[in-house]
């Protein structure tokens, strides 16, 4: 699945979250295209017609346009009527039928990376709720762009190690990545994107010996981490757990790997195919 296509996903999915949540009959969205300053609607949920489907919306145009520009969520109570907003786009939004109109950018990095619209098909305010919710859903796009760019950033780090090059300074980069995102795969809601983020952390690691040691999800999360140079009560911060409880997995994963001192469990979790 390419970048874009798994970013069209997410924003399918974040549409139908966003209208089972707050009873809007219609959300839309897309992703900047490359290298142009405008957005591709892709995604339809609850439209009626064709209208708005690939509408190319140019930075600064029509509301999704002005939530680039701005960086900010913007909405309307009539689209067609509103002083607030240019109207390049009044002849796709007429023939769906919608007023209300509201638009939230998904930003990364400080930068959009796309917008979700959701919409009513009467002139009337949509209010903190449906707002609030929009934002919500934003987050979630944005959240899972970000762990499928730190993914691809891993895979691309690790490759030179892969084909025999040099383990060095990158090589250290590319271990403390695979620590990040195994802390960062219990906060993503969507169980099919975590065993994603997981099943691309396994990429970095040899293949498991036959009936080798297995560690539990949380030992191999402080292990990783304790591989990358971390102190005890740096990994209970990154992971959000208490200095002892840090201890006490790490203490279960070197009795698993037969190890007596971290160094040697970081060792033979590496040999294990446990660790990059």
């Amino acid at each position: 699945m390419t970048a874009d296509a798994a970013g069209a996903v997410e924003i399918g999915g974040a549409l139908a979250r966003l209208r089972r949540t707050t009873g809007l009959p219609v959300a839309f969205g897309g992703l900047v295209e490359s290298g142009r300053p405008q957005i591709r609607i892709s995604e339809l949920s609850g439209t009626t017609t064709a209208a708005l489907r690939s509408l190319a919306v140019t930075s600064g145009s029509g509301l999704g346009g002005k939530a680039v520009a701005l960086a900010r969520p913007c909405a309307v109570t009539d689209y067609s009527s509103s002083r607030q907003i240019s109207h390049e786009y009044d002849v796709p939004v007429a023939a769906e039928g919608i007023r209300a109109v509201l638009a939230v950018p998904v930003v990364v990095r400080r930068r959009v990376r796309g917008v979700l619209y959701g919409a009513l098909r009467s002139a009337r305010p949509l209010g903190d709720r449906a707002l609030g919710a929009a934002v919500a859903a934003a987050r979630d796009v944005e959240q899972a762009l970000v762990v499928r760019d730190e993914a691809r950033g891993l895979l691309a780090a690790a490759r030179p190690a892969q084909t025999g090059a040099e383990r060095g300074a990158g090589w250290e980069q590319v271990r403390e990545a695979h620590a990040a995102l195994r802390a960062l795969a219990p906060r993503i809601a969507d169980p099919g994107l975590r065993a994603e983020l997981l099943a691309a952390c396994g990429l970095l690691t040899a293949p498991p010996r036959a009936g080798g040691v297995t560690l539990a999800p949380r030992e191999l999360d402080v292990l990783s981490w304790v591989a990358a140079g971390a102190t005890n009560a740096a990994v209970a911060e990154r992971l959000g757990l208490r200095p002892e409880t840090v201890k006490g997995y790490l203490r279960s994963a070197m009795r698993k790997l037969g190890a007596h001192t971290r160094g040697e469990a970081v060792t033979a979790a590496r040999r294990a195919g446990l660790l990059p």
